[in-house]
């Protein structure tokens, strides 16, 4: 039994007078049936003094957080007025938004269903509570930042948007104007001349939030999922992204080396050629792998009538190799993989992923469930889903990104303490993985084990002395998603709801083995060059394949040791 500990020694508190201000802010503003004006937020937002924010109360535009959210919002942003929250179709057609028949857009910086409707609204799917603490201050940000730029811009009397010269004079310099257009993308002219045009005055209206419909919707994610589970199976789960197992174990990526290859001889985008060559001549082989797998992307992508099929050409590639993709399944954008170890092809694996007896992975009757991590607590109500849905979990393996308080980007953090900001608890449990599993596939990022980790509720939901309180206690780690992973193990080992403010040990429970690894995207309390504000490109592949690859080893060694046992 895991018996919960009640904590004597207070933690510390997992937020701030200011941020529980802005939550409690906007809450209360939301339970409205209405619209509510964004400007309502903007006082507590400035209040908070959000360490992604910092420059909120300053007359110059903080382009690092305007970039931020920018990235986090679609491109049709400049032409929104009113943004509508809900958890499913039916909710959004009750209310009069026939978002079926809307156009389908997306974000560069974060996964989430949303519609347009061509004209002043946008319309967002919402898992958990995590979304909400995600996008409004995300949205809040957006337009006081545009708000801001715009005076400049006006004060400065632009007269040719697309000349970057006047455009430095007016925000700062020619770095600026770079940043700028970054976070607007190739629109960024178009949307220049609309922000001269108008301010931004957005609203927002929740249509529901409550946590009967935040189940009902992972539950429609699950059943989407299911059949593709064969009954009686063992499961894996795993948390991750939906390309990282699907390169090491099916293997498309390496044996259509030459055509990928020949593709970025051709498109040369990120100038990727010339470092694949680089890294073959210096045998980082790992290397020159991630870079094949970074293009995979774009080669199947890539526009013209006779590379159509490329798709098809994967996915049936790793159907023989047992890897079932299931996009968006129940029309929530966390993509799945059900992946069969009997029907896996040892000599197409990775050479990372292959261990000592890996031919005998194929007597294995388990099956690996991979999702594409969802936000906060989105986690633990897919987790809970898939528990309920399922007759053995053997492993929960959760891989995702974070920021770091004392490494660099790229690094590798693996930790055995997470305080998870929602349940006001703080974890401790035995980690499967250690910095052996993935220091031999680092060339160049760390691999720091033994770490403590804070589960935020969003990243702007913490201030600069936030973290100085965590940071003195030794939590070097910030991240969404551990937390109610954790939450959800708890249940699924005991029979009752997870407490709430205690000190609660997994250690010694046994019915599945628990994996915890994230790598850095982001140092905030540096300030150094952040990749949350764009892409991680190639260079965040290391730690990712790194960190999947000692995931995977993991699942064959537990394996292999039952069918040698």
């Amino acid at each position: 039994m895991i018996y919960p500990i009640p904590v004597d020694r207070q933690p510390p508190r997992a937020t701030s007078d200011e941020i529980d201000l802005y939550i409690r802010t906007y809450y209360s503003l939301l339970r409205s049936s209405g619209d509510v004006r964004v400007r309502a937020f903007e006082e507590a937002h400035l209040y908070a003094r959000s360490s992604l924010h910092l420059g909120a109360e300053e007359p110059a535009p903080d382009l690092a957080a305007f970039s931020y959210s920018a990235g986090r919002l679609p491109e049709c942003m400049p032409r929104i007025r009113r943004v509508v929250l809900g958890q499913s179709p039916r909710q959004f057609r009750a209310a009069g938004f026939p978002i079926e028949q809307w156009e389908v857009v997306r974000t560069r910086g974060r996964r989430r269903p949303l519609r347009w409707d061509g004209g002043s609204t946008l319309a967002a799917f919402i898992a958990s509570a995590s979304d909400i603490d995600d996008l409004v201050p995300i949205v809040t940000a957006y337009q006081l930042e545009w708000n801001k730029l715009r005076e400049r811009l006006l004060a400065a009397r632009i007269s040719d948007v697309a000349d970057d010269g006047e455009l430095a004079a007016a925000i700062g310099d020619d770095d600026a104007v770079l940043r700028l257009r970054g976070a607007l993308g190739l629109r960024s002219n178009a949307i220049l001349t609309d922000m001269l045009a108008h301010d931004c005055d957005l609203f927002v209206r929740l249509l529901d939030g409550s946590f009967r419909e935040y189940q009902r919707s992972a539950q429609r994610w699950w059943k989407a999922i299911s059949p593709a589970v064969p009954t009686g199976r063992p499961v894996y789960f795993v948390s991750s992204n939906s390309h990282s197992l699907a390169n090491l174990l099916g293997g498309y990526a390496r044996a259509h080396k030459d055509e990928i290859l020949e593709f970025l001889r051709r498109r040369n985008f990120e100038d990727l050629a010339p470092r694949y060559d680089e890294a073959v001549a210096a045998a980082d082989h790992g290397l020159a792998t991630n870079i094949l797998y970074y293009a995979l992307r774009a080669f199947i992508h890539e526009p013209g009538t006779e590379t159509a099929g490329r798709m098809t050409q994967v996915q049936e590639s790793d159907a023989a190799s047992g890897i079932r993709a299931i996009p968006s399944p129940g029309k929530i954008d966390v993509d799945a993989q059900v992946i069969e170890l009997s029907m896996l092809r040892p000599e197409k694996l990775d050479p990372r992923v292959q261990i000592p007896g890996i031919e005998r992975i194929v007597e294995s009757p388990a099956v690996i469930v991979n999702i594409d991590y969802p936000l906060g607590m989105a986690a633990y109500h897919h987790l809970s889903s898939i528990s309920q849905g399922v007759d053995e979990l053997r492993g929960i393996y959760i891989m995702g990104k974070a920021a770091t308080l004392n490494g660099r980007v790229g690094d590798v953090m693996i930790s055995k303490v997470i305080h998870d900001e929602h349940s006001s608890n703080t974890y401790m449990f035995r980690n499967a993985l250690v910095a052996g599993d993935v220091q031999p596939f680092m060339r160049h990022g760390t691999v720091l084990d033994n770490q403590k980790a804070l589960t935020v509720r969003s990243a702007f939901l913490q201030n600069r002395e936030y973290m100085d309180v965590f940071y003195r206690e030794g939590y070097t780690v910030m991240e969404m998603e551990a937390g109610p992973y954790l939450a959800a193990a708890y249940e699924i080992a005991e029979p009752r709801r997870h407490p709430q403010n205690q000190l609660v040990s997994l250690v010694d429970q046994g019915s599945f083995e628990l994996g915890i690894i994230h790598y850095a995207s982001d140092t905030p309390y540096s300030r150094r060059q952040s990749l949350l504000s764009k892409s991680m490109s190639y260079f965040g592949m290391e730690s990712t394949y790194g960190c999947a690859s000692a995931i995977a080893r993991r699942i064959f060694a537990s394996e292999l040791a039952r069918l040698n046992g």
